[in-house]
C-alpha cells in the first residue's frame, strides 16, 4: 500500500496527501479515558448544528480511537458515545505484564476488532474518495520518528479483492498502535517490506512524538513561513490543563503515571500555543475545546464508567453551548492556583 503512510516530519509527503481544496480542520488530541469529552463535543456540536464537514480530521491516542467515528460522520454518533460511555477498564487492558508492558492490552484490541467493520471502513473510503482525509498517528520507535497514516487511503484499499483483509488488519492494527502507552501497552508490530526485505516495525502511543497533530514540526516552526492550506482550524483537547494537588503512591506505575501526566500537561500547552501561532500566519480561525476548568467529577480508577459519563455530559454540553470553542489558547495557570498547593496544604512536615 504505497500511499499508506508518511513520515510525520516531511513537509513534502504531507502536503501531498491533503485534500486539494481548502476547508476545516479537526485534531483529536491524546488523553486515555478523558476522550469522553471529545466524544461528547462532538455529538453535542452535531445535536447543535454546529458541526461542519471536516476536511481534515486526524488523531492521536485515543484522539485516533474516536477519529474513524468523526470522519465518517454523524451517523456514527451513536457508535462514538457509545465507545466512550459503556465501557470500562475490562474492555481496554487485563492486569499482568506481558514482558514489554505493564498490562495487556488483547481486550481493546478486540474492542477495536468490533468497532472498526468492514461497513465502517466502506463508508471511510467514500469520503477519503470524494477528497477528504484521515489521519492517525503512531511512532515508530525503532526509527524514532512519528508516523502518519492516511487511514482513508488504507480503508480504499479493504474493497481490493486480493488485499481487504490485510487492508482492515492494518487499519485495526494502527488504531492500536497509536494508543499503545510505551510500557502500559504492549507495543504494535507492523509488518513492511522494503527493497525486498521483510521487516517487522515497533509501533507504539503517537503521543510521543505531540499530543495532537496539525502538521509536521517544520511546517508550525515560529521561524518558517509555511500557510495552513485550511479555512479553520479545531482543536480538541482531551486532557485537563490544570494542575492538580494529589499525593501520589510509592510505586512505579503511580509515580510513571504522575509524571507522564504533568509532562503531557506542558506539551500540550506548549503545541496549542505553537499552532495558535502557525494559523495567526495563515490566517486560519483557531479554535480549541478543552475540559472545563470546574470539572471535578472523581474517578475511582481507570476508565471509570461512571466518570466517563461524567465528562462525556460535560463535552455534551459544551458542544450544546453557544460558544463551544474559544479562538485562543487557554490562560496558564497565575499565582491563585500556586496558593492553594502550599506545604501545608499538601501534607509535608
Amino acid at each position: 500500500m504505497p500511499d499508506a503512510r508518511f513520515w510525520a516530519d516531511s513537509v513534502s509527503d504531507f502536503n501531498a496527501a491533503l485534500p486539494s481544496q481548502p476547508g476545516p480542520w479537526i485534531a483529536l488530541s491524546s488523553g486515555g479515558a478523558d476522550g469522553a469529552f471529545g466524544a461528547g463535543l462532538i455529538n453535542g456540536l452535531t445535536e447543535s448544528g454546529k458541526r461542519p464537514d471536516y476536511s481534515v480530521v486526524t488523531g492521536v491516542s485515543t484522539g485516533a480511537l474516536m477519529a474513524p467515528f468523526v470522519f465518517a460522520g454523524p451517523k456514527y454518533d451513536d457508535a462514538l458515545r457509545d465507545a466512550y460511555t459503556k465501557i470500562s477498564a475490562a474492555d481496554i487492558f487485563e492486569i499482568g505484564g506481558t514482558g514489554e508492558s505493564f498490562v495487556d492490552s488483547w481486550p481493546l484490541k478486540d474492542l477495536i476488532a468490533k468497532q472498526i467493520t468492514s461497513s465502517v471502513l466502506a463508508d471511510i473510503a467514500a469520503a477519503h474518495n470524494s477528497g477528504r482525509r484521515l489521519f492517525v498517528v503512531t511512532t515508530d520507535i525503532d526509527a524514532e520518528r512519528s508516523v502518519v497514516w492516511n487511514m482513508g487511503a488504507i480503508a480504499a484499499h479493504a474493497s481490493d479483492k486480493t488485499g481487504g483483509d490485510a487492508a482492515l488488519k492494518l487499519f485495526r492494527s494502527v488504531l492500536l498502535a497509536s494508543s499503545a502507552i510505551p510500557g502500559g501497552f504492549p507495543p504494535v508490530l507492523i509488518d513492511v517490506e522494503a527493497n525486498g526485505k521483510h521487516f517487522q516495525e515497533m509501533h507504539v502511543d503517537g503521543g510521543v512524538g505531540g499530543q495532537f497533530f496539525v502538521a509536521p514540526p517544520a511546517a508550525l516552526a515560529a521561524t518558517g513561513d509555511y500557510r495552513l492550506p485550511a479555512t479553520q482550524l479545531y482543536l480538541v483537547i482531551n486532557s485537563g490543563l490544570e494542575p492538580q494537588f494529589q499525593e501520589v503512591d510509592r510505586n512505579t506505575a503511580s509515580i510513571l503515571t504522575s509524571t507522564v501526566g504533568a509532562a503531557v500537561k506542558v506539551d500540550t500547552r506548549l503545541m496549542i500555543d505553537r499552532v495558535y501561532a502557525a494559523a495567526k500566519r495563515s490566517d486560519v480561525g483557531f479554535n480549541v475545546a478543552t475540559i472545563p476548568p470546574d470539572f471535578n467529577a472523581p474517578s475511582r480508577g481507570p476508565f471509570d464508567p461512571i466518570y466517563m459519563g461524567a465528562l462525556y455530559q460535560a463535552g455534551e454540553n459544551l458542544g450544546k453551548s453557544a460558544t463551544p470553542f474559544a479562538n485562543q489558547p487557554p490562560s496558564y495557570p497565575g499565582s491563585p492556583m500556586l496558593q492553594s498547593q502550599e506545604p501545608d496544604k499538601a501534607g509535608a512536615k
